[in-house]
């Protein structure tokens, strides 16, 4: 799926015979005092010319090559909470450095795997920290785990904030089988004192059920959708210790 362009360079040859009539009538212009001027090199064949090369530059890049947008949606499963926190709680984008802070879809191969490279025509509809956030956000909503859950758009002030950093979200074309990879971790924070209330760091990955771009981006969000789910569930789990600490204030 590495895209690469191959540009054929057309370098043109000299006639030296076909040149000598010009050369003949240049000499003899000059010869008799008459300036030289563009009849040298005919209009129409420069022109002609340069339609060649046009035409040539056309035909070796062959046909146009179209970005392709895919959409990072985790596909969760939540359960209902047996306990709702009385609290608000404030979601906010995952961090990313580097490379995943932009749309481009990474890639690693075993033959380099030191280096991360880019897909040029492999593409998210959005970045993906702000997605995963937004995931966060729905299942938080339906498990039913904060009285309120609100994104920063909201510009809303929030009991607790749960706070988050991409560190990986790669395909691996090269592994056996083929597969996605993923990592993330997530802080929640108690907005009135700043305490860490809970810290846990999620990774995985996931084989790609094949060997298309739409087989990989089914596998992110299989991948993104269980480690969020996963981070849902242990969220759920401390729901007596928020509300005892939203109770105290402390």
């Amino acid at each position: 799926m590495v895209q690469s362009l191959k540009r054929l360079t057309h370098k043109p040859t000299s006639n030296l015979s076909a040149q000598a009539p010009v050369l003949a009538e240049a000499s003899a212009r000059h010869h008799w005092g008459q300036p030289l001027n563009a009849r040298r090199f005919p209009r129409w064949r420069l022109l002609g010319c340069l339609l060649l090369i046009f035409l040539a530059s056309c035909g070796s890049s062959g046909p146009a090559q179209r970005d392709q947008f895919f959409t990072l949606q985790p596909r969760m499963r939540t359960t209902p909470s047996a306990q709702t926190v009385p609290a608000s709680l404030l979601v906010t984008p995952l961090a990313s450095r580097g490379f995943l802070g932009g749309t481009q879809i990474l890639f690693r191969t075993a033959a380099d795997p030191l280096e991360v490279q880019r897909y040029d025509l492999l593409l998210w509809d959005g970045v993906p920290g702000r997605a995963l956030a937004e995931a966060l956000i729905s299942g938080l909503r339906t498990a039913g785990t904060f009285r309120y859950v609100v994104s920063v758009a909201d510009r809303a002030q929030a009991d607790f904030i749960l706070n988050g950093e991409l560190s990986r979200l790669e395909h691996l074309p090269t592994a056996d089988p083929p597969q996605v990879s993923a990592a993330f971790n997530l802080t929640l924070i108690a907005n009135r004192n700043r305490a860490i209330q809970f810290s846990h760091s999620y990774s995985g990955t996931e084989p790609t059920p094949a060997s298309t771009p739409a087989g990989m981006v089914t596998a992110f969000n299989h991948l993104t959708g269980q480690l969020l789910s996963q981070a849902i569930a242990d969220i759920q789990r401390l729901a007596p210790k928020l509300s005892a600490t939203r109770a105290s204030g402390d």
